[in-house]
């Protein structure tokens, strides 16, 4: 389990003036500005689960990543990782957690990859019938075989990707922390990736914490997110939550046989602020607050007046929503 409480983390930075007289003025007398870049968060997050931990860039997410690997030590709060204090710890914590960032690589530039293995079996201690069962597994879900005794810096990113996953969980870790794992890959390699996330989470019960911009990862892998913005937990719960509390807008796309029924209707009963109607030719574009307007309603009123060819309803999209909390434009209709 993982226990983050009140958990803040203040950045000094020195300001920096212009010319040779502001280098002057900052060599001579230095001056801070405070940063918080963590901001009074708290959760808890229970073995076994796959959860989303998104945000804006600048919105604290690797800050927080950082304290609960061990990197950072909080300014204020306390994080425990599997009964472990990471930044007290970190040998230990190390043993307990692996680490995949998108952009960097644990594994050793010039090497085969069929020799780094070996070296991280070694620095874990892992057995040597452990290191066989694992290693069997993540070449027949990771596909390692194809380049496992090609050079690591021969690799393709999304081949990277999949040695980096497969190094990470060597050593059996009961936490994993995903930052970006599938950033720059095609769409053949992402599923794959996705689909070994899914198949170790569910074969080992490995707790695994994903930082990522592509929210179609958060669609396919979590069931819970955790959204931070400005250094603040602003949501925690259920994915299809999200779509309930925030998700309220709603689009029907009407086709019609003819549109000049189309103004006779009376729409006046529902707030500006609630619908919003969009005509092109035949075909009528209306997005509204389905917390308060049904979309039964809207097409029973078209059909009264209009001969409608065909329809088509579309909720809003998770990446949509958390483009909106990030610009708290979510707000202005809950309630």
């Amino acid at each position: 389990m993982i226990k983050v409480e009140n958990l803040s983390k203040e950045f000094k930075i020195s300001k920096k003036y212009p010319g040779f007289k502001g280098a002057l003025r900052s060599f001579f007398s230095t001056e801070y500005t405070i940063k918080k870049a963590v901001d009074d968060i708290s959760f808890e997050i229970n073995d076994g689960e796959i959860v989303g931990y998104i945000g804006a860039n600048g919105a604290g997410k690797s800050t927080t990543i950082k304290m609960m690997t061990g990197i950072l030590t909080p300014s204020s709060g306390r994080i425990i990782v599997d009964g472990v204090v990471p930044y007290e710890n970190r040998e230990k914590n190390a043993k307990n957690i692996g680490v995949v960032f998108g952009q960097k690589t644990q594994l050793w530039w010039d090497l085969p990859v069929s020799e780094t293995f070996p070296l991280l079996k070694d620095i874990y201690g892992v057995s040597d019938e452990d290191y066989e069962e694992r290693m069997n597994y993540f070449k027949e879900i990771l596909g390692l075989d194809e380049f496992f005794l090609s050079p690591v810096r021969t690799l393709s990113l999304g081949q990277r990707m999949r040695a980096d996953l497969a190094a990470a969980l060597i050593h059996n870790p009961k936490i994993i922390y995903l930052d970006e794992p599938t950033i720059g890959l095609d769409v053949v390699v992402k599923e794959s990736v996705r689909k070994a996330i899914k198949d170790i989470n569910e074969k080992y019960g490995t707790t695994i914490i994903l930082t990522t911009h592509d929210l179609n990862d958060i669609e396919e892998l979590c069931n819970r997110i955790i959204i931070i913005d400005s250094g603040k937990k602003i949501y925690d719960g259920e994915l299809e939550g999200v779509k309930e509390q925030f998700g309220y807008l709603t689009t029907i796309e009407i086709q019609l046989k003819d549109k000049s029924n189309i103004e006779k209707i009376n729409f006046a009963r529902f707030k500006d602020d609630d619908f919003k109607l969009n005509m092109k030719e035949s075909k009528v574009s209306i997005t509204f607050n389905k917390n308060n307007i049904s979309s039964a309603d809207i097409i029973g009123k078209v059909m009264k007046k209009s001969k409608v060819i065909d329809f088509n309803i579309k909720e809003t999209s998770i990446e949509d929503i958390v483009k909106k909390m990030y610009k708290n434009e979510v707000w202005k209709w809950i309630g």
